[in-house]
């Protein structure tokens, strides 16, 4: 059973470290397999929002965790202890895949884990995070990145993004949308979509645009068009990209092929489709545009994708 170690000191944020617990907590009913073992790890009780908290272990099984998540700092000006620096350093150094939310990236910070690699925290302190540490490549406008050993989170809601990319990676796309559903969030959004939009609101059932996205969703294996969208929508294509951009941070093509990729990493996780088959499935057409869709959202090639699910490894 792999282990997930929630990293407990400091003055923590308790939205950040629920969220963690609940998700790596709670294995959904379709996990079959095993689930995570969670630990809660620190060298003393925390305060977490207006809570004192006790863990459970101490900071040396850090290192012997799987996966160690640092949540977020409730004061960026506090610096942590050195005793934290090091036990999140030794865990990277012993294997742990270590992920930062929201401002618990200053912690990835001080260990000097973010050297030479992409990260991102909440964007109103991006450059601090990117000052105190500038061999760190700090992108403000993403939800989450992702380095393989190291991921970092942007605020809140993208931590709920990042903990839901974790689960994918470990058990695949089905089991990460039925802890979505359980959360009541819509499956986890891609790491580049962007961490603010010029008016955030929610794609209720009221909204104009969440009969447009499912009537979407139930035809992407057609050739769909901004100007299908906007007709079915009842708008003008000017009108629905700036629809999309407010309410989504991204165009519509950007939100549809997102959608095509996504269904076929389901297909490729769940069924012997062929990668032809997959991709009329998905509205990509061919293979070969499939394959350049995937890798460049994705990471790896679709037969790559497909043959670590099947081989039980993280894609």
């Amino acid at each position: 059973m792999p282990t997930v170690a929630l990293l407990a000191a400091g003055r923590l944020l308790h939205f950040e470290l629920g969220v963690a617990y609940e998700i790596f907590g709670n294995p959904p009913q379709e996990a079959t397999q095993g689930w995570y073992d969670v630990l809660l790890c620190g060298p003393a009780p925390v305060r977490v929002g207006p809570f004192m908290v006790e863990p459970d272990h101490g900071l040396e099984r850090l290192a012997g965790a799987d996966t160690v998540i640092v949540p977020a700092c409730a004061d960026i000006d506090d610096p942590p202890p050195a005793e934290v620096i090091e036990a999140v350093r030794t865990a990277h150094e012993s294997g742990a895949r270590v992920a930062s939310l929201c401002t618990g990236a200053f912690v990835l910070g001080a260990a000097g884990l973010l050297d030479g690699r992409r990260a991102t925290t909440h964007w109103a302190h991006a450059a601090e995070l990117g000052a105190r540490h500038p061999r760190a490549v700090i992108d403000p406008d993403v939800l989450y990145t992702d380095n393989g050993s190291v991921l970092t989170a942007a605020g809140k809601a993208a931590a709920v993004d990042l903990c839901l990319h974790l689960v994918h990676l470990d058990h695949g796309a089905v089991i990460a949308n039925s802890v979505a559903r359980r959360l009541v969030m819509p499956p986890h959004r891609p790491g580049g979509q962007a961490q603010f939009v010029a008016t955030p609101m929610q794609v209720g059932g009221d909204h104009l645009l969440a009969h447009l996205l499912a009537w979407v969703q139930q035809r992407l294996d057609q050739p769909l068009t901004v100007t299908d969208m906007a007709r079915k929508a009842n708008m003008s294509p000017r009108n629905l990209g700036r629809q999309f951009r407010s309410v989504l941070g991204q165009t519509p093509l950007q939100w549809l092929l997102i959608q095509r990729v996504r269904r076929a990493q389901e297909l490729l996780e769940t069924t012997d489709k062929g990668i032809e088959a997959v991709a009329l499935a998905t509205g990509m057409g061919t293979a070969t545009t499939l394959r350049r869709q995937f890798k460049r959202i994705v990471g790896v090639p679709p037969d790559s994708y497909r043959r670590s699910f099947r081989n039980g490894e993280p894609a």
